[in-house]
């Protein structure tokens, strides 16, 4: 036992770490290992017609720390207004009596909606009437634009909910929905939609234009483009791959072969996903589209490496063995090194991120197996078949080597000094970049609903909430005097910082108390639902709500909020909480993306450090570190100079592409050393048959790459357009880190880089013998 561990440590093991075993045993079990692939290929399909997507936006920030904490706590306590739906209604004949009548009418409708547990409009408020009754704010039956105007320009005035519901120049209102909760569950929200849709088409009209806006809009709009994504991801990107085989092998075969292991490889991640996690988030969505380009890349490899050996002269079946015990051990580590740039991301916060970081690791392993398993079988069912030889590859992947190799060799030293400096100096955006979040980033770019919300914002100055939560002493449903003053304070204090009617709170009912009325009678005036959202039943708790621009810059509201908590503590009122969704999404997504930041440096580290010790060689390790670090830290250096900044999907874009960038280098490596250890080839030799026997590899596989992701890019959510964006630049500037940065960097360091060669894994000192059966004398695999 100690001394297979030794061996494992040690010199007698593959740089996959023996998993491509899992390819020889494929070849020397085919029938058991065939219907293993059936099966699970079964399992994961069955899942699919089930496939659906949660558009709950939250699930992102699920278990992300004390924002979260809060925001949840507060939502359990209160309720909140950010599952409300806004109806905003303009007309420039809104003071009119029959129009307004007519609005009246709506605003019934939805009061009497099934999915509606109560609104909030100018026809929906009451005002106490002195007999301990009350009567309708906006009162019934006027007839005269003169006493309409004065009705509501009294509300707008004087009410503190009317302030943010009416437009001062009276040409439209705001109504609020509060959805109920049980009819909305599951997919009760898309239902609920359209029944709002259908109740307020019949009053479109010339005088009267009815737009629906609010989050339950902006996720299903989200909902609906994160679908319409995975079918155009896979299909297209499906359909490129497979075009890019096709011109890159010039051959029909050899095209269906490649694109049939991304095939499986998706069947088995999506399925995988699904049975974990019983839906997709809009980042596991993700995943899916990533692994097929990943199975792409990787069985472009294997085929155009089999086919290299067919042409050889190497017997076809004996071909493909031989092809597994090369490209076999470097593929498993491109699988653990793009599995720990997923993995990575578990550390961060979030629920949402820790789903991607898993999805991500199983689509790794699965992508793998597919290739080991899948490919072999396909490729000897296909010789049994009778498939020919197809012609070589295409001039186009292989044109430009012969360049790549004179300006490698030509100008070595000053080519690798360029590469290093210029890899040093990214480090400096690498560090001054900040994190950004941007609520439009979220919403699908022909958003109807987010044109519904600017325009609130123009007119009454946003509806987007935020949230104090106060503490109360005396346990008094009606609030004490005592507790009024402390009311009265915060509310002060968030109003000096959104502006002069722009906060309700049981402290903004004075123009009643004032006429007379108790608080008590005010609560019972505006309704049980209402009053929740001013103090708990209990008296123990009250909640001051301003209200901001729904499109606000994240260090605005950053600014707003640490002011404010700043103003609080002053005040002596330490146990508030400032709370709401944009408030949450904000901090969090600051903490994450510099969480996120760190794991993409730990990812690197260790990454790097995997392939030293994966090919037994420091210097190996320092010269993959300035190719895989080039692309990143170039991506980054874009970001910061154009202003974008870090947001959430640009720091997984980076450490997703940078696990895959790894790929190329290390399938350039692992030629490289199979070159200097089995071939015996001198060290400028071994650097330049590597460019030319696996650089149209490289070439290719970075097409598809890029080509596969683009599609990513026309996404209309623009984060997930970002991704695609940002994976392919990474992806591009990898391909200069490995055709002309690597090949530098080894041709300069040629006294430092001249025992690497020394080194002998266990096959080839073992003299390992492989039959075309896939028998072998002895474990490992010869690189």
């Amino acid at each position: 036992m100690g001394r297979r561990v030794s061996d494992f440590l040690g010199r007698h093991r593959s740089i996959g770490f023996g998993l491509e075993t899992i390819g020889l045993a494929t070849v020397a079990r085919p029938r058991l290992m065939a219907f293993l692939v059936v099966a699970f290929t079964a399992l994961t399909a069955f899942f699919i017609p089930k496939a659906n997507v949660d558009g709950d936006l939250l699930r992102v920030f699920a278990d992300s720390g004390e924002y979260y904490d809060s925001y949840a706590a507060l939502s359990e306590t209160f309720g909140t207004f950010e599952n409300d739906i806004y109806v905003l209604v303009n007309s420039p004949r809104l003071t009119d009596p029959q129009v307004l009548e007519d609005i009246r009418f709506l605003a019934l409708e939805l009061e009497l909606s099934p999915y509606a547990t109560g609104t909030l409009s100018p026809f929906s408020l009451r005002s106490p009437d002195g007999q301990g009754g009350s009567v309708p704010a906006v009162p019934e039956g006027m007839t005269s634009s003169e006493d309409v105007a004065a009705a509501l320009q009294d509300l707008q005035q004087n009410d503190p909910m009317m302030r943010n519901l009416i437009t001062p120049d009276l040409s439209g209102v705001v109504m609020i929905v509060f959805p109920n909760r049980e009819m909305t569950a599951a997919d009760g929200t898309r239902a609920m939609i359209a029944s709002l849709r259908e109740t307020v088409a019949p009053y479109q009209s010339d005088d009267i234009q009815v737009e629906l806006t609010g989050p339950p809009i902006w996720t299903s709009e989200m909902l609906n483009a994160a679908v319409d994504d995975q079918i155009k991801f896979t299909v297209y990107g499906f359909s490129l791959g497979a075009l890019i085989a096709l011109l890159a092998l010039r051959s029909l075969w050899g095209a269906l072969i490649v694109a049939a292991s991304p095939f499986i490889a998706v069947i088995w991640t999506m399925g995988a996903i699904l049975i974990l996690f019983g839906s997709f988030s809009f980042l596991t969505i993700i995943v899916t589209t990533v692994c097929l380009v990943v199975a792409f890349s990787e069985s472009m490899f294997f085929v155009y490496n089999w086919l290299s050996y067919w042409r050889d002269g190497h017997d076809p079946d004996a071909a493909v063995v031989e092809t597994i015990k090369l490209v076999g051990p470097a593929s498993a580590l491109t699988m653990l090194t793009t599995a720990i740039a997923f993995g990575s991301l578990a550390f961060a916060p979030g629920r949402g991120i820790e789903e991607f970081a898993y999805a991500g690791v199983v689509g790794s392993v699965l992508t793998f197996v597919v290739i080991m398993t899948f490919l072999p079988l396909l490729l000897k069912g296909a010789i049994r078949l009778g498939l020919k030889m197809p012609k070589p590859p295409s001039v186009a992947l292989t044109g430009g080597l012969p360049f790549a190799w004179r300006l490698a060799s030509g100008f070595a030293k000053p080519l690798a000094a360029v590469a290093v400096v210029a890899t040093l100096l990214l480090l400096i955006p690498y560090f001054l970049i900040e994190p950004r979040f941007s609520f439009e980033d979220y919403v699908a770019d022909d958003s109807s609903a987010l044109t519904a919300a600017e325009e609130i914002d123009s007119g009454v100055g946003g509806v987007a909430p935020f949230y104090v939560r106060v503490p109360l002493q005396d346990m008094d449903p009606n609030v004490s005097d005592r507790d009024y003053e402390t009311i009265r304070t915060v509310h002060e204090i968030v109003e000096q910082h959104l502006g002069e009617n722009k906060v309700i709170s049981a402290a903004a009912l004075t123009h009643y108390t004032e006429a007379g009325f108790t608080r008590e009678e005010v609560f019972n005036a505006v309704g049980p639902f209402m009053r929740q959202r001013f103090v708990t039943d209990s008296g123990s708790e009250a909640l001051v709500t301003g209200f901001m621009p729904t499109i606000v810059k994240s260090d605005v509201l950053r600014s707003v909020v640490e002011a404010t908590e700043r103003d609080l503590t002053a005040a002596g009122i330490d146990d508030a909480q400032v709370g709401g969704f944009r408030i949450l999404t904000t901090f969090a997504t600051d903490s994450i993306v510099r969480t996120l930041q760190l794991c993409l440096t730990l990812s690197v580290l260790v990454n790097i450090g995997l392939i030293g010790f994966a090919f037994r060689s420091y210097r190996v390790a320092l010269a993959s570190a300035v190719p895989n670090l080039f692309p990143i830290l170039g991506t980054e250096a874009f970001l910061w100079a154009t202003g974008s900044g870090l947001q959430l999907t640009t720091v997984l874009a980076l450490t997703i592409a940078f696990g895959i960038a790894v790929n190329d280098t290390i399938h350039f490596l692992s030629h490289y050393l199979h070159d200097r250890r089995a071939e015996g080839k001198p060290h400028e030799e071994a650097v330049k048959h590597t460019i030319l026997r696996i650089g149209g590899a490289i070439v290719a596989t970075t097409i598809i790459l890029c080509a596969g992701t683009a599609i990513v890019a026309t996404s209309d959510l623009p984060q997930v357009a970002m991704f695609g964006q940002l994976f392919v630049l990474s992806i591009a500037l990898a391909l200069l880190g490995d055709l002309f940065m690597l090949p530098a960097i080894l041709l300069a360091g040629r006294r430092f880089f001249a025992h690497v060669g020394e080194t002998k894994p266990a096959s080839e000192a073992g003299k390992e013998r492989v039959t075309i059966s896939g028998d072998t004398s002895a474990p490992g695999a010869k690189l």
